[in-house]
Parts: structure tokens; sequence; C-alpha cells
């Protein structure tokens, strides 16, 4: 295949697609140019088979972002992949990453993570070496793109975990790596990391049995008999305190 090629075709490979229980895209759009791959807005909910198959030992940037993608399976198949997009997809919590011993560059925009701990560990263990890394608009990554409450303190403080965690990592979201941040982090780094609260079931009120009925509805006075006015006692001490009752007559 000419090294510099723009596709948009439609129906290709689509009994292939079919067969292995992916997308069927009406209009494919893939853009290929030495060594960089494009595969975006496909809607695609895992990586096709011929895109494997015909680029994979071609690839060293490859451009998923704005599909469906969660699962990430034959990705480990682009052992020379240098830079990986995957902004606005379906990313979460539980999506595996395969390991990619070249990948220096990862950009996770916009996506379903909401646990950072979680995801470095991942992160860590796939690509160690890793040197660019982008986490925007994820509930993982707390600036104000994901939630109006985060301020710069939430943000700095999440960049000292990522950085005491991933020494050797040169650029976060959209800045440089600081000497300084650096410094910091090797500090306190691993003090920032946010402690969640566990999920707990909530409680249905109407299961729990209670030793206690509810009082017949004889005890309750049809025409209760209430009078108003000012008392001409005057009560001091400790034992004045809503203690003492007062009966129609003393009113």
């Amino acid at each position: 295949m000419d090294s510099n090629i723009l596709i948009s075709q439609k129906d290709t490979n689509k009994v292939d697609l079919l067969q292995h229980g992916e997308h069927d895209t009406e209009i494919e759009q893939l853009f290929y140019k030495t060594g960089q791959l494009t595969y975006a807005n496909n809607n695609i909910f895992r990586i096709p088979n011929n895109l494997i198959e015909n680029y994979c030992m071609k690839a060293k940037r490859l451009d998923l972002s704005h599909n469906q993608l969660s699962n990430l399976r034959g990705l480990e198949c682009f052992m020379r992949l240098e830079e990986l997009v995957l902004d606005s997809n379906c990313i979460d919590d539980n999506t595996q990453f395969p390991r990619l011993n070249r990948l220096q560059t990862l950009t996770l925009n916009k996506n379903k993570i909401n646990n950072l701990e979680n995801l470095i560990c991942k992160l860590k263990t796939a690509f160690p070496g890793l040197k660019y890394l982008s986490l925007l608009g994820n509930h993982a990554c707390p600036n104000e793109l994901t939630c109006s409450e985060n301020d710069d303190n939430d943000y700095q403080s999440y960049r000292y975990y990522v950085l005491s965690e991933m020494e050797h990592l040169k650029f976060l979201d959209s800045s440089p790596v600081r000497p300084s941040e650096v410094k910091e982090a090797s500090r306190i780094g691993s003090l920032m990391k946010v402690a969640k609260p566990v999920a707990t079931q909530e409680i249905d009120s109407k299961s729990i049995e209670s030793p206690f009925n509810p009082l017949p509805t004889t005890v309750h006075d049809e025409n209760p008999k209430v009078k108003f006015g000012k008392s001409k006692y005057v009560y001091f001490g400790r034992h004045s305190e809503g203690n003492r009752y007062i009966k129609n007559r003393d009113l």
C-alpha cells in the first residue's frame, strides 16, 4: 500500500467486521502517511482486524480519537508505536492497556476514567517508557474542565501525585513538568492521593423490623382543646427547662 493514502470508502470489509462483532460503519475514514495512522470518527467499539493486519508493523503514531473504544484488544500488535491518541472514547477504570515498550506519548483526554491510582498503576506496567501524558476531561484529573468546584490547589496536588508515581514524565496534560514540581512531588507526592469513600448499600427503612408499634388511632383526640395565654408562674433552676407541665387551669 502506498505510504501516502487517503481512503473514504463505503461498505469496506463489511463482512469481515460483522463476522468479528465489530461496528459496521457506512463510511470508513482512514489516513496513513509515513508511519502516522489516523482512524478517527469511525464510531468503532473495537480496533478492526483489517487495521491491525495492514498497519501494525508500520504505524509509529496511531490516532483512534472520537470513537467508542473501551476495549483495546489488538493494540499489542502495534509494537513500533511511539504515540497513541485515544481522546474522546469510552476508556474507563476497567480498560486494560497492553504492554508497549516504545510508547512515549499517550493522550486519554475526555474519557470516563475515575480512579487515578488504578490508572497510574496500569500505565506504569504497560508503558514503561512513557514521557508525555494527558488526562484532561476525566474525573480522575481534578481541574475546572471536570468540575467547577475544583481549583488550582486540587489540580496541583494531582500533578504532584502523578509525578511521584511516574518519575520519567516530561509533560503532563497541557504543560511541561517543571524541576520544582519534581522536587516537591518527591517530597509530598505520595501524600496527595485522594481517598474516596467506599460505596455503601442504601438501607430500606421499610425492611427494618422495629420493636415499636404505631399508636392506635383511638388514642388521638378528634377534638383537641387548645388554649393560648401567659403563664403566671416563672420557673428558675435546672429543673425549669421543659420539665414542668402547665395545665389549662394554670393559664
